[in-house]
Formats: C-alpha cells, sequence, structure tokens
C-alpha cells in the first residue's frame, strides 16, 4: 500500500477531511491532496506531523507493517487537539498553560489524597 493510499486510509477511519487534516498539521489543502494522490512526498517535518496526528509510526506511514494504527478512541482525538492547539500558542502562552495544567493536576492530585 502506498502511502497516499495510507494516508486516505487513516483520514476516512477519523470520518474527517482534507481540509481538517492540513489544517491540524500546518499545511495547505492542495498540498495535502497531492499527498494521498501520491503525486508528492511530504518533507520530514511534515511526515512527522502527519505520523503523531494519525498516531502512527513512521515506518507504517511509508508503507511499512512495523506498527498498524492504533484504534481511535477519545483520548486521542483529545490528545492531538491539544496538541494542535499547543502548536499555535507563543512561547508565553505554552508556558503559562504549562503552569496552569501543572496547578490543576497538584490540586486533583491533593483532593484524591484527602479522600482516602
Amino acid at each position: 500500500m502506498s502511502m497516499g493510499e495510507r494516508l486516505r486510509e487513516l483520514r476516512l477511519r477519523r470520518k474527517i477531511s482534507q481540509e481538517e487534516v492540513a489544517k491540524h498539521i500546518g499545511i495547505t489543502r492542495s498540498a495535502y491532496s497531492h499527498y494521498e494522490i501520491n503525486n508528492r512526498q511530504p518533507v520530514y517535518e511534515t511526515l512527522i506531523k502527519l505520523a503523531s496526528f494519525f498516531d502512527v509510526s513512521l515506518d507504517y506511514m511509508i508503507g511499512g507493517a512495523a506498527s498498524k494504527p492504533k484504534p481511535d478512541n477519545d483520548a486521542s482525538a483529545e490528545s492531538n487537539e491539544i496538541l494542535s492547539l499547543i502548536q499555535h500558542m507563543s512561547q508565553d502562552q505554552r508556558k503559562k498553560s504549562l503552569h496552569l495544567i501543572s496547578d490543576l493536576i497538584r490540586q486533583e492530585q491533593h483532593r484524591a489524597g484527602s479522600r482516602g
């Protein structure tokens, strides 16, 4: 199976459009479309983003069979959404967000510890 066929299969399995994939990884829909029809090959950085977005190995993306895609689940979709948001933040926004998340986790751990 070609990389383009794999990309199409992964995208259709998630029931999302080419536009949505392209937006999440920071390329145009047209560029992504060319990947699916095997007219172009993504650069290394884009390939990494695609593998991460679809939660598969690079080997699987380029046609290997070492790692089949994991079943899609809500946690994976949420993780991808968080990663997408972070990619579009400034460095200062990322630091503030990390601090807020750390505080929330500590608060939850404290509550859980005081309950039991």
